[in-house]
C-alpha cells in the first residue's frame, strides 16, 4: 500500500506565517501538522513508500523535514514528488497532483490519499481495516455538528451500508452535518478512474470532486474519523487546533465529541 501527502498548496490566507514556510509543516502544539497526519496512519501498516507531492517553492522545505523525520522516529520511506508549480496561478490542483504522482510513479497499488494539513487527534488504524475489507474506494467523514459550517465543505448522504448515495460539494442547503474530508482510499483497479476524470477535462482542483465524479459509478463508501478533526484554513483555526491540542484538551473534547 501507498500513501499520497498532498501538500502542493500555497496557503495565502495565512499569510504571513506561510510565505516561507509550507502549510503542513506548521507546527501545532509543537509539532509539524503534518506529523500528526503521519503518526496515525502509521498504524495501518503494510505501507511501503509515503510520497509527498509539493511546489517548486516547497519542495526542498519538505525533503529537509522528511530526512529529520525519517531518521528521528520513522521507517517509512518517503519520496518528495515536486509538481512544477510556483504560485496559485500555475498550480495543477489537488486531483492534478494525485494524477501526476499516479502517471509519474506508474502507481499500481492500493493507495491512501491525505491533506497534509488535517490535523487528527486519534489513530488511522481501523480506516485501514475498513479499506482492506471493502477493497472499494473509502471516504473519511465527520460530523462537524452544523448545517451553516457544513456550507464550507461538501454534504453526503448515506445508506445503511455507509455507502455514498448523494455528493454535493459547498452546498447551499444542506440537509446533513457530515461532510467528507481530505482522506480517501483507492484500491488499485480504480486509479484508471483518476485518470479517465483528468482526461475528460474535469475540474482538476478540490478533491472532493472526485468523489462526486466517482460515486455514481462504483460504489464508494465511508468511514467515521473518530476523535477530533481540525482543518486549518485560517488563522482562528490554527490558534484554536494550538490551545486544544497544546492544553490536552482533546483528549477530554475527542470524547465529548463522540
Amino acid at each position: 500500500m501507498k500513501v499520497l501527502i498532498l501538500a502542493a498548496g500555497y496557503a495565502t490566507r495565512l499569510y504571513p506565517l506561510t510565505e516561507n514556510q509550507p502549510k503542513p509543516l506548521l507546527e501545532v502544539a509543537g509539532k509539524p501538522m503534518i506529523e500528526y497526519v503521519l503518526d496515525n496512519i502509521a498504524p495501518i501498516g503494510g505501507i511501503d513508500c509515503v510520497y509527498v507531492v509539493t511546489n517548486a517553492k516547497f519542495a526542498g522545505h519538505f525533503q529537509k523535514w522528511a530526512d529529520a523525520y525519517r531518521a528521528a522516529k520513522s521507517k517509512l520511506n518517503f519520496k518528495i514528488i515536486n509538481d512544477g508549480s510556483t504560485d496559485d496561478t500555475n498550480k495543477l490542483g489537488a486531483i492534478g497532483d494525485l494524477h501526476l504522482v499516479v502517471k509519474q510513479e506508474n502507481l499500481d497499488d492500493d493507495l491512501i490519499v491525505v491533506a497534509g494539513d488535517n490535523l487528527f487527534s486519534e489513530s488511522l488504524q481501523d480506516f485501514g481495516k475498513v479499506c482492506r475489507e471493502k477493497n472499494a474506494p473509502v471516504l473519511g467523514v465527520y460530523d462537524v455538528g452544523s448545517l451553516e459550517e457544513i456550507k464550507k465543505y461538501n454534504s453526503i448522504s448515506i445508506d445503511g451500508d455507509g455507502k455514498i448515495t448523494f455528493f454535493e460539494e459547498k452546498p447551499k442547503q444542506p440537509s446533513s452535518t457530515i461532510t467528507g474530508i481530505a482522506l480517501y482510499y483507492y484500491p488499485k483497479s480504480t486509479l484508471p478512474l483518476i485518470k479517465q476524470y483528468i482526461a475528460e477535462g474535469n475540474n482538476p482542483d478540490q478533491p472532493g470532486r472526485l468523489v462526486q465524479w466517482l460515486y455514481p459509478r462504483t460504489p464508494v463508501y465511508t468511514w467515521v474519523v473518530p476523535g477530533l478533526w481540525f482543518d486549518i484554513g485560517s488563522k482562528e483555526s490554527l490558534e484554536q487546533a494550538n490551545r486544544i491540542f497544546s492544553s490536552g484538551e482533546v483528549l477530554t473534547a475527542a470524547h465529548a465529541h463522540r
